[in-house]
């Protein structure tokens, strides 16, 4: 069974996370907190990575 996680809340940030539910058309503020979560781990990656940078097989002299 998947573990329960919860943050204290402040009005300020119950309020944000209320505006992202209803722009992403989501049911709960936990669903809210999700999206960005996530969002900000593919922005992160992105960063790191490159956006679009292709990736290549580096071969040594003997393949």
């Amino acid at each position: 069974m998947a573990e329960q996680n919860r943050i204290a809340l402040d009005e300020e940030l119950e309020a944000k996370l209320e505006a992202v539910r209803v722009q992403q058309g989501l049911d709960t503020l936990d669903q809210a907190a999700e999206w960005l979560a996530r969002r900000r781990l593919r922005k992160g990656v992105n960063g790191l990575t490159g956006r679009g940078r292709a990736l290549y097989d580096v071969r040594g002299p003997s393949d």
